[in-house]
């Protein structure tokens, strides 16, 4: 009998190629997004769960609140994990990371090379993560102070070979510390919340804070098998009052954390799974690059939405040629066959066609998954659809698709009665349209979403890219890494300032994007800080050109000059900190800050207020910031003209290697470091327009198919029409308008839905568009212009057909 089936199903697509093709392709089509879709949303749900302990590692994250200052860090204080695996039994073990550094300067033969996936890290890091190690020991491989595990990857780029043990990498750091290899281990995975080529001896990183009070380290503990992290999360108040207080107490009036808190004030600790952090986590500083999981919510509801387009698809493609098939089915009741028969037939035509469908789809995956890798930042493969689990899903999907886009058409063309049907009376039967205009409504429903929701993400993008944030982002050059000059650091920036094209130049360690340099320091508006006159801001040390080479506004009394020797205690705030120490005329006015020793107090003089500017994502409202001079030489900037930009880099470059040949030369634009803290939402625009019009176009498959099936049913009406002298664009009208109507109908349902979901989605940021009434419209109109443009193809042949031709239609 299945055999049977297969036959005749096969027999049936040969013979209707037209229709075969459109389906096929519909499905095709949905299939392969579906596929793209589902891969991406696999990777990004198997982040970190290549550590054997996955399920019991934990990050320990700090909420502070200081002088309505707050601070969501994912880093916390140095002692934190030790303490914890002391005094609570439930810790199994902890480890620390610091990667506060950013990057390294290590030597390769005669030259240094900038590498930017280091970090330094506890030899216990080995007990809590996997790191398959390939030579070395990993119980001792960090012990001890001047010593370095690397990947496979960095083994080979320094030595040739991953037999690299005993053998020494320099550093260019002050002592040129050269650091023994002790170890090399697997690289680490893409799929993991940090991915490091080179692990530095913690001994090595010379912080000197050791209290409770200072969060630089990203702490993770493991908790004993059967331990519940959120009952655990109560132990830290205890921790808090034991520890934190007392230290808190040497710096600043405070009774007891109680007082701190109904002051509005707030220092907390909780554990993050470290299973959530890639998809739930976006505190400072995280160790990579983190997604969110409402983008795979999104893609989720967007591959499902696409892969029930197609199966509409096929549903109006099939009922659309159901009057060829009545006679058929007429005549195979009348020999006999019964309904169970028929259905199973018709299943197993669709079967057969997803089947196909699905092959076609694997290779337009393989064909374009390097391009959605490139506008999704994704590395994923092919050879991901081998893996046992997808495998299976792969074998189901045609059974499942199958069955889904089959069960209508099945069950409408076995419903026919035999008689009604051999005597030509099938126009009650035809006529029942209702669920096929819901399926035209669901399609463009989903496509109308899709486009608002394009429009609105490159409204938001557009608007980032214009808004105005403070300072002039514009020809801005920035020569990275100018510390490695040591000494000649200040020749080389003389230098390239007398070159043509250079207009003013300034070090430029901290700059005003994300993931530069931060630096959070407490202070007071008194002498005796206490939790009521206290505050947290960022610090920046500049030079006396920052100011104005970054184009930022003065709004009250002056620039950092050297005329005043008393400015090396000068201090200039933001709008921001002056709102929150509640003055409107702070210049003149002291604030107070500690040296890290309780006893000695620093006081600075506000000799300027500067307009707030956005000095991290539009994401964030603009906080408390202060800058003060300072010798930070990471970075310098160049404010060039717009001239010959490439000849001016080349002259750089030139000078740099005169000064420090066996330094690498790196640059950037301060604007593309600007548009690179949006790189997310970049991505979903694109992979957004890119489905939206696959979407549109599977629709338009739909439409194309549901407009046949309209203009073959009222032949005959359209031929009496013709006769009784209508036009063209009369019968044109009449058989586009209900179509026009299903469209509007899916409009209404579609706008509210998408202003909630762009609502939510533009939540993220403070500084965001509104969405226009006219993106609406927009959207209406571009899917009824497509709803119109699809249907008139057929209208048009309908009309033009000869009346002769259509009232002989019997």
């Amino acid at each position: 009998m299945f055999k049977n089936y297969i036959v005749v199903a096969w027999r049936n697509l040969l013979k209707n190629k037209t229709f075969s093709l459109l389906n096929i392709v519909g499905l095709a089509v949905g299939l392969a997004c579906f596929i793209l879709i589902s891969m991406y949303v696999m990777d990004e749900l198997s982040y970190d769960k290549h550590n054997t302990k996955a399920s019991r590692i934990y990050r320990v994250d700090s909420d502070i609140r200081f002088g309505g200052s707050d601070l969501r860090l994912a880093v916390c204080s140095d002692p934190m994990g030790a303490t914890l695996k002391k005094d609570y039994p439930q810790v199994e073990q902890f480890t620390r990371i610091y990667a506060s550094s950013g990057s390294k300067l290590l030597k390769k033969g005669t030259t240094f090379i900038e590498e930017t996936k280091v970090a330094h890290a506890d030899s216990t890091i080995f007990d809590v993560f996997t790191l398959p190690v390939v030579a070395g020991n990993a119980k001792t491989a960090l012990n001890e102070p001047n010593t370095v595990v690397i990947s496979e990857s960095a083994a080979k780029k320094y030595f040739g070979t991953v037999d690299a043990m005993g053998k020494g990498i320099e550093v260019n750091d002050e002592k040129h510390t050269v650091y023994k290899v002790t170890a090399v281990i697997k690289d680490m995975p893409q799929n993991a919340h940090f991915n490091y080529d080179f692990l530095f001896s913690m001994d090595n990183v010379e912080y000197g804070w050791g209290n409770f009070l200072s969060h630089n380290f990203q702490t993770y503990i493991v908790l004993q098998p059967g331990a519940d992290y959120k009952a655990f999360n109560k132990n830290f108040k205890q921790l808090i009052d034991k520890y934190i207080l007392p230290q808190a107490k040497q710096f600043m009036q405070i009774n007891s954390m109680e007082d701190f808190a109904r002051t509005g004030n707030k220092l907390e600790y909780s554990l993050m799974p470290m299973l959530d952090i890639h998809l739930y986590s976006d505190r400072f500083p995280e160790l990579g690059v983190n997604s969110s999981i409402q983008y795979v919510y999104i893609f989720s509801a967007v591959a499902l939405f696409i892969l029930l387009i197609a199966c509409v698809n096929f549903m109006n493609l099939s009922t659309a040629r159901s009057a060829n098939r009545a006679k058929e089915v007429g005549i195979r009741k009348v020999l006999g066959t019964g309904k169970k028969s028929l259905i199973g037939q018709f299943l197993t035509e669709s079967t057969l066609m997803v089947f196909i469908g699905l092959i076609i789809a694997i290779g337009l995956v393989w064909l374009s998954v390097g391009y959605f890798n490139s506008i999704a930042g994704k590395s994923l493969s092919i050879e991901m659809l081998l893996q046992p689990g997808y495998l299976l899903f792969l074998l189901l999907m045609p059974v499942v698709t199958g069955v889904l886009a089959g069960l209508y058409p099945a069950f409408f063309l076995s419903s026919f009665q035999p008689i009604a049907v051999l005597k030509g009376r099938t126009g009650k039967a035809f006529s029942r349209s209702n669920f096929r205009s819901a399926l035209v409504v669901f399609q463009f429903f989903t496509s109308i979403v899709l486009i608002i929701g394009t429009i609105v993400v490159f409204r938001q993008l557009n608007y980032i890219q214009n808004a105005k944030i403070g300072f002039n982002k514009d020809q801005l050059l920035i020569v990275n890494g100018t510390w490695a000059l040591n000494t000649k650091a200040d020749a080389f920036r003389n230098e390239v300032g007398k070159m043509s094209g250079v207009k003013a130049s300034s070090f430029a360690g901290y700059l005003p994007v994300s993931n530069s340099s931060r630096n959070d320091n407490t202070f007071s508006t008194e002498a005796v800080m206490n939790e009521k006159n206290g505050f947290n801001m960022q610090v920046w040390n500049v030079d006396y050109d920052y100011i104005p080479v970054m184009g930022m506004e003065v709004l009250k009394g002056r620039n950092f000059s050297k005329e005043y020797g008393s400015d090396t205690t000068a201090i200039i705030i933001n709008e921001a900190v002056a709102k929150l120490i509640g003055m409107d005329d702070p210049v003149g006015k002291k604030l107070y800050t500690s040296t890290g020793n309780a006893n000695e107090i620093i006081s600075y003089t506000i000799v300027a207020v500067v307009k707030n500017f956005n000095f991290e994502s539009l994401r964030q409202n603009i906080g408390p910031l202060a800058m003060r001079l300072g010798n930070n030489k990471w970075a310098t900037a160049f404010k060039v003209s717009a001239g010959d930009v490439t000849a001016l880099i080349k002259n750089i470059e030139a000078k740099w290697k005169t000064m420090a040949p066996d330094m690498p030369f790196s640059y950037q634009f301060l604007d593309d470091s600007f548009d690179n803290m949006y790189r997310a939402e970049q991505r979903i625009g694109k992979v957004a327009l890119s489905f939206a019009l696959l979407a549109i176009f599977i629709a338009c498959l739909g439409l194309f198919g549901l407009a046949a099936y309209m203009a073959e049913q009222r032949t005959k009406e359209i031929g009496v029409r013709k006769v009784l002298g209508a036009s063209v664009t009369s019968i044109t009208t009449l058989l586009s308008k209900d179509f026009v109507k299903l469209v509007c109908i899916a409009s209404l349902i579609a706008f509210p839905v998408a202003w909630w979901a762009m609502s939510t989605w533009l939540r993220d940021f403070a500084y965001r568009v509104n969405i226009s009434w006219w993106v609406f419209a927009l959207a209406g109109f571009v899917a009824l212009l497509i709803a119109v443009l699809t249907v008139s193809s057929h209208a048009i042949k309908a009309a033009l057909t000869n009346p002769v031709k259509s009232l002989r239609n019997e």
